[in-house]
């Protein structure tokens, strides 16, 4: 399986609170969650929806992992009108948790990935099938890429500016360039931009 990656996240970079609830995530004080609620058109919901639809497994960083079991764990098909095919894909498909304190996960089919987690997770991208999807996610997602284990990553940037809480990449970290695949901006303005790791960036010689 080859390992992706999808990310909302703001205009200054903000990955924190983007659901339905301003109080989802008050981490370290953040008070402006929701900001992705109601964003993005019907082209860009298609997407979010084949996206998980093709999905072989998933895999979850402990905190998104828990605000996923939460609400889309707990929902029939029938209690998220529109959006049948996520919560039939999260329910029905293996679910893979980075965590060292998770001990037993609720939500049926999850599978908790402790100790050696680069190799753990290199075995899970060995496997046959298409996708091993990563959702939110952000710190998760930041140690994918330091250890090269990330193959194809989608960003979601909705247009607002939210001033506070943790960003996808922090001020000072590796640095990775990247290929552009797929670039579209919606009706509403968000852009959905996929890309593939490429290695190191090449920067000028200094003078």
């Amino acid at each position: 399986m080859k390992l992706t990656t999808m990310t909302q996240l703001t205009l200054d970079g903000v990955v924190q609170g983007n659901g339905g609830a301003s109080d989802e995530d008050r981490k370290a004080g953040f008070e402006r969650g929701g900001w992705a609620l109601g964003k993005g058109d019907d082209e860009t919901h298609a997407l979010i929806k084949e996206t998980y639809h093709r999905a072989d497994a998933f895999l979850f960083g402990r905190r998104t992992y828990e605000l996923f079991a939460g609400s889309w764990g707990s929902w029939t098909e029938q209690d998220a009108p529109g959006w049948e095919p996520v919560v039939h894909a999260l329910n029905a498909r293996p679910k893979y948790v980075a965590s060292t304190t998770l001990a037993d996960p609720a939500w049926s089919g999850s599978t908790v990935l402790s100790g050696d987690l680069a190799a753990a997770i290199a075995d899970l991208k060995a496997k046959p099938g298409g996708e091993l999807q990563v959702h939110g996610s952000g710190t998760l997602v930041r140690w994918l890429l330091a250890n090269d284990l990330v193959d194809e990553l989608t960003l979601i940037t909705i247009p607002v500016i939210v001033g506070q809480g943790t960003r996808l990449f922090p001020q000072a970290g590796p640095d990775l360039a990247l290929d552009l695949v797929e670039s579209r901006v919606d009706s509403k303005g968000v852009t959905t931009q996929v890309f593939r790791p490429a290695g190191r960036p090449v920067y000028p010689p200094a003078r």
